[in-house]
């Protein structure tokens, strides 16, 4: 089968796309044909060497993938041959990834793909739409007349967490670079957007919100707590998944005088029980078409090197070229 994969960490130029074996199944996986995968900011980084997991020679990259089963372990319960299936959270911990052909996946990281739903929306929604969906019901617990802020809104997450708010019966605000980026957030059901490149941030979120916001989703790399805090309403929960390198300071005392919560977390360290469950209520939203994905650009999977450039010229580079998701297809 042909897939994209590295034989040791580096730049983009490591890729090779190369015929390897197809790989052969445990009893507890499910040989999936891919009919696309997507390109998440995490898969840079293992292919750069920032986040060291230990990985198997040849090491096949990505996370995400949809498309349809073609065979079956002996312990696998849930699917058979023919089913459509997606999934996230591959190519971590020594598990290989899904940027190839074919891609051998445990029973546990896998979930059925509606009807309605193609493999390319899929594939863009996997890890995205898991994280968002973790942050917004299970950690901040978003509810009905709640205000929430997605600061950086026009992102893959960002856009799915403004989706999933609005469900919820949320008034959600966002941030946007570009009238552009902010035009995409209210096409995803944003009430305002702020373009924080011509707007003064912190006094128009004063201005709109001057008791303060329920819910500040953080998706920048560099995080003002001392900014953020100062915009908290009385209980106010505030979500963290970015920045792996950033030490901003903390405003101790306006943090707990306002009981405040922050949650930092990563999407691959929740279980896979956990994940069936957020995988499950997207499923129906996805059905109802309430929740849909933003495909910034579809390319070959033999262009992976060229996709992992341009991510990172805009998850490190801030380039501003790139809003919604990367989508290769074999």
């Amino acid at each position: 089968m042909k897939a994209a994969f590295i034989e040791r960490p580096g730049p983009p130029d490591v890729i090779v796309y190369d015929r390897i074996p197809k790989p052969q199944l445990d009893p507890s996986q499910v040989l999936v044909k891919v009919s696309a995968v997507s390109v998440n900011p995490i898969d840079t980084y293992i292919r750069a060497g920032a986040v060291p997991f230990d990985l198997p020679k040849p090491y096949i990259l990505g996370c995400d993938l949809a498309g349809t089963v073609e065979e079956t372990g002996s312990a696998v319960v849930r699917f058979k041959r023919g089913d459509r299936v997606w999934g996230s959270n591959q190519g971590l911990f020594g598990r290989q990834g899904t940027y190839a052909e074919y891609a051998a996946v445990d029973e546990c990281w896998l979930y059925p793909l509606p009807e309605q739903v193609d493999e390319v929306e899929a594939a863009a929604l996997a890890l995205v739409a898991i994280t968002a969906h973790i942050g917004t019901v299970y950690k901040a617990q978003v509810r009905s007349g709640d205000t929430v802020f997605v600061h950086g809104g026009s992102g893959g997450v960002g856009l799915c967490a403004i989706q999933m708010a609005k469900i919820l019966g949320a008034t959600v605000i966002a941030s946007a670079g570009s009238e552009e980026k902010a035009q995409l957030c209210r096409q995803y059901g944003a009430d305002r957007v702020i373009q924080y490149r011509v707007d003064d941030l912190d006094a128009t979120l004063k201005r709109q919100v001057p008791e303060g916001v329920d819910v500040w989703w953080e998706l920048l790399r560099e995080p003002d707590l001392e900014q953020i805090v100062s915009h908290m309403a009385l209980h106010g929960r505030i979500l963290l998944i970015a920045g792996r390198d950033a030490k901003p300071l903390f405003p101790v005392g306006p943090f707990y005088t306002r009981d405040l919560s922050l949650f930092g977390y990563a999407m691959f360290n929740t279980s896979a029980e956990e994940q069936r469950k957020s995988a499950a209520e997207i499923n129906r939203w996805l059905a109802r078409r309430r929740l849909k994905a933003h495909i910034g650009r579809q390319m070959s999977l033999a262009e992976a090197a060229a996709a992992h450039q341009l991510q990172e010229e805009n998850t490190l580079q801030k380039a501003g070229t790139l809003s919604g998701k990367i989508v290769l297809v074999p």
